[in-house]
């Protein structure tokens, strides 16, 4: 229910996940509805066991491509002179991504479709 949230709330506010999209990326705010989109899929594919392996996967990807966002949401509050404890709670963001990333990976390995499943006697 996390993704799903998290891909809901891409749709409530967008304008604050336009704010972090990289300058690179062209048509923000259609990456933002695309990625809470995904992100939506992804959080109730984890919830059923057909689809849990390829919702893990896609969702591993979608952590990954983001990551780009994480680290521009810091480079803003740094150019804004954030708050100290704000901008502190952005570095600890970026290293936390590794743990979820691992984690979804994780509930993507307890489907019985995934590669590495190992069935239990």
């Amino acid at each position: 229910m996390f993704f799903v949230v998290a891909g809901v709330m891409h749709f409530v506010i967008p304008a604050s996940y336009t704010k972090i999209m990289p300058v690179i990326l062209p048509f923000p705010l259609e990456l933002v509805l695309i990625s809470g989109a995904l992100e939506i899929a992804g959080g109730v594919g984890l919830l059923m066991e057909r689809t849990r392996r390829v919702a893990a996967f896609g969702l591993v990807a979608l952590l990954v491509a983001v990551w780009p966002a994480n680290v521009q949401m810091l480079l803003n509050a740094r150019q804004h002179d954030a708050a100290w404890w704000y901008q502190l709670l952005l570095w600890i963001r970026l290293p936390v991504q590794i743990p979820l990333i691992w984690w979804t990976w994780r509930v993507g390995a307890t489907s019985q479709h995934h590669p590495l499943h190992v069935p239990k006697n």
